[in-house]
């Protein structure tokens, strides 16, 4: 894919920079048009490429949309979007690398071990990385709205670890274009001192079937961005990509009511982005360990132009660092695709893939 190549081409760039250096469905209000801002001039420093199969294998994800409110929903359809084959070849047309796709398995698996999962979700999952490898998309499934987990995780913890066996087990002769992400948003009682007791037990349960298989993690507090330094990562697995998740600043990206007069874009907004993006990037070169953006994105109601604005910044200064990006989401309350008419909304579709 051609954004593949690009993110490759950032790499490149930034080794041989190495080499030469020491080291709902309301309507939103009309606004007026916002005007993009310039490409940013700060300078980054490179990333290293000393795990470079991890940092690979994270170009590969390169940009991504999420099918959010399908397979995490209490049923598929009953928060707006019941997915269809058409659906993933308008995201591949449009440009995107892959998809990421919420599900909430612990409502399919018993509450007892072995935790055995209902077959019909495999099915319909199966369904679904079929379509998106037929149009060369990559996927990353994930646990999503594991509930209990999040108020009782000692209790929880071997059902999670049940469950990966499972997943692991059934797609263990997949290819690497699937990515395995072990649990959404870690948050409430699963802070990071029992987040990191307990994710080793599920990493653990994939590796049993898939030693090679990449699998993605991101820290406590909702995948927070200044949580990552929480993170205790095993040394000796360096097939690991970490996620975080970027809806800062919240009161702007999560307005719901046409009235707000909140917005965003002065120079001061985009300051804190890249101070973000740049503590991030430093915990990256340390740690070795290639970023995915796995969630980012602007609720519908917010006048498009800002949407776009805050998009369009968040995707470049991203890619900027060589991190990977999935946008919330694809067509319910953030979405950037309109469902009835299979129509993509312009300016947001431009200001995630500006060569569209």
């Amino acid at each position: 894919m051609k954004t593949r190549i690009f993110f490759s081409l950032v790499t490149l760039l930034l080794l041989l920079s190495v080499g030469c250096q020491t080291v709902s469905t309301s309507v939103p209000p009309t606004e007026t048009a916002v005007p993009p801002l310039p490409n940013p001039t700060n300078t980054i420093d490179p990333i290293p490429t000393l795990n470079t199969q991890a940092f690979a294998a994270n170009q590969n994800l390169g940009r991504g949309v999420n099918l959010g409110n399908a397979l995490e929903a209490p049923s598929e359809g009953a928060w707006g979007l019941y997915l269809q084959e058409q659906y993933f070849a308008d995201i591949a047309a449009a440009g995107f690398d892959h998809v990421r796709v919420p599900i909430r398995w612990s409502a399919y698996a018993d509450l007892e071990p072995p935790y055995t999962i209902k077959p019909r979700i495999f099915k319909r999952i199966d369904w679904v990385i079929e379509q998106a490898f037929a149009h060369n998309l990559a996927v990353v499934i994930n646990v999503h709205h594991f509930e209990a987990i999040m108020q009782q995780p000692e209790t929880q913890a071997e059902r999670l670890a049940g469950i990966w066996r499972q997943i692991a087990a059934h797609y263990q002769d997949y290819p690497n274009d699937l990515y395995f992400e072990i649990l959404n948003e870690p948050q409430d009682n699963l802070n990071s001192e029992v987040w990191n007791k307990i994710f080793p037990q599920a990493l653990a349960a994939i590796r049993e079937t898939n030693p090679e298989r990449y699998v993605i993690i991101g820290p406590d507090t909702w995948n927070n961005v200044n949580r990552l330094n929480t993170l205790t990562l095993p040394a000796d697995d360096r097939r690991l990509i970490v996620t975080f998740h970027y809806y800062s600043p919240h009161e702007f990206t999560h307005q719901d009511t046409p009235s707000s007069s909140t917005t965003w874009g002065t120079e001061a907004d985009v300051s804190a982005l890249q101070a973000d993006f740049d503590a991030a990037l430093a915990w990256s070169t340390a740690e070795q360990r290639p970023l995915y953006i796995g969630e980012f994105g602007v609720h519908a109601t917010v006048p498009e132009p800002s949407r776009a604005l805050w998009l369009s910044t968040v995707r470049a200064e991203a890619e900027k660092r060589g991190f990977s990006w999935a946008v919330w989401d694809f067509g319910t309350d953030f979405g950037i695709y309109t469902l009835h008419n299979r129509k993509w909304k312009d300016p947001l579709l431009k200001a995630l893939i500006p060569e569209s």
